[in-house]
């Protein structure tokens, strides 16, 4: 992946976040599941890539990542609770009902494994940012508590013997792969996975392209990411996504080439065959300790502390509803969740309109010329906000009341940045409806997109063209001269 990417600077693998899918996956459907996943995953990713999606990440609202990424933290240490107390609870399906069993019947902790779990957070807590330089807290964790529980036999459940070879022994991937009864079950988890993917990665090559001042090409990114999670089921290998922890990482130690994700990813190749017996007594409680640690960090603390401090309360809703859909629900609902709580709230804020009416300003007009009487009679309105089904009637209601001696509404739409064909409806309306009171509506001020609307309506034509001007002030001195 790091040889095709769309940034010199991206490193993927596997990632805590995609664990909270996989596992749920592997619960459902057993290993194959997960190679199936990552292959269909693979090929969403690649045509998101030749179709050009990449910049769709830039649509998703900030309150919506945050809460997303704090609800996968959530399911993350939810997750772990089992490896922490050193107990086995019986599977669940979803987080909500791990909580549910730990409230129902809480278990009797291995002290041993409740122990080291502490005793690795505590470590990677009080690892000085300094040190982290040279040695990462997490592997300086793992030394530092695994070896008195090797040396002392605690009494804890250890990783066990890892593979030593680059193709797995046993078929993953099913004779029957086609089959539609077997591929169904699969097809939202690996949307899912291909979703988070996209989310991962996009954002960690925008977050690396402003820290390196390098060029980023996204969709390039998305084909890359397809690409590998296509190729690596076949190798026994679970889905992989940019990350921004070991991208952050290779940049801050000065990489500039691809070659530091090729590099990274043969040192990770070379520790499985001349580590992995070491690896297999690291205890799953100090492996566990690790990841929540790391659940808790990959909260965006700052930007949840800013909107906090500064109380945008809508933003902070978003934040909590996508956190709750995502510990709740699927991750891809929980995406959608967030995304339509987004629009539903902008809809009710763009609602929220300024309509100014406004006499004409008869002593300024008065130097211009005499004859001021005309002007008692003229109403300009100012419309700031969108003009569509959810705003026109309020303009509609606001010309209603306006005093039945009125012969000319100057209606200034500078402020409007949209328009819709209900919007249009209405202003026909109004035009129809000032014409019965023998009062004429005007137009100032049109931005671009607003007049193409208009004038491909037909509106333009049913008012006149002599009725539609570069601002209210043109307005006024045309109806004096005329």
């Amino acid at each position: 992946i790091g040889s095709l990417a769309g940034g010199q600077f991206q490193i993927s693998g596997p990632t805590g976040a995609m664990s909270a899918i996989l596992i749920s996956l592997v619960m459902r459907h057993g290993l194959a599941g997960i190679w199936l996943g990552g292959v269909i995953s693979g090929i969403i990713l690649i045509l998101a890539g030749v179709f050009k999606l990449g910049k769709f990440v830039a649509f998703i609202p900030g309150p919506v990542v945050t809460g997303f990424t704090s609800g996968i933290a959530l399911v993350i240490i939810v997750g772990q609770l089992d490896n922490f107390f050193g107990v086995t609870m019986p599977a669940t399906e979803s987080a909500v009902m791990r909580v549910y069993e730990y409230v129902r019947h809480f278990p009797r902790p291995n002290f041993y494994a409740v122990g080291t779990a502490a005793a690795v957070i505590a470590v990677m807590l009080l690892w000085r940012p300094k040190w982290n330089k040279v040695i990462p807290s997490s592997l300086a964790a793992l030394v530092i508590v695994s070896v008195p529980a090797w040396l002392l036999h605690f009494p804890v459940e250890v990783i066990g013997a890892i593979p030593r070879t680059l193709l797995p022994a046993e078929r993953l991937l099913p004779k029957n792969l086609l089959e539609f009864r077997l591929l169904a079950p699969i097809i939202v988890p690996s949307i899912s996975i291909a979703a988070l993917g996209m989310i991962e990665s996009l954002l960690c090559g925008e977050v690396a392209s402003r820290m390196t001042g390098k060029e980023y090409d996204s969709n390039r990114d998305l084909a890359a990411q397809g690409i590998g999670n296509i190729l690596i089921p076949f190798f026994g290998g679970v889905p992989a996504t940019a990350a921004i922890a070991r991208t952050s990482v290779g940049i801050k130690a000065g990489g500039e080439t691809r070659l530091v994700s090729v590099i990274h990813a043969l040192g990770l190749l070379l520790s499985i065959f001349l580590l992995s017996p070491v690896m297999s007594r690291i205890p799953v409680s100090a492996l566990a300790g690790v990841l929540i640690v790391t659940a808790v960090r990959m909260n965006d603390w700052t930007g949840i502390k800013y909107l906090w401090k500064h109380k945008f309360k809508t933003s902070l809703l978003e934040l909590m509803v996508t956190m709750f859909a995502t510990f709740f629900l699927d991750l891809t609902y929980a995406i959608i969740i967030g995304i339509s709580f987004e629009l539903a709230l902008f809809v009710i804020r763009a609602t929220k309109v300024s309509i100014i009416v406004t006499p004409v300003d008869e002593e300024f007009y008065a130097r211009h010329f005499s004859d001021t009487e005309f002007l008692q009679k003229i109403r300009v309105i100012y419309f700031s906000g969108p003009l569509f089904f959810g705003t026109a009637n309020q303009l509609r209601a606001r010309i209603k009341n306006l005093p039945d001696n009125i012969h000319t509404v100057i209606l200034s739409l500078r402020g409007a940045s949209l328009i819709d064909t209900s919007g249009i409806q209405v202003l026909d309306d109004i035009r129809l409806d000032l014409l019965i009171k023998k009062c004429y509506l005007r137009l100032s001020g049109l931005q671009p997109n607003v007049e193409k609307m208009l004038r491909k309506s037909d509106f333009i034509d049913k008012l006149g063209n002599e009725s539609i001007f570069a601002s209210a002030d043109h307005a006024v001195f045309f109806l004096a001269d005329k």
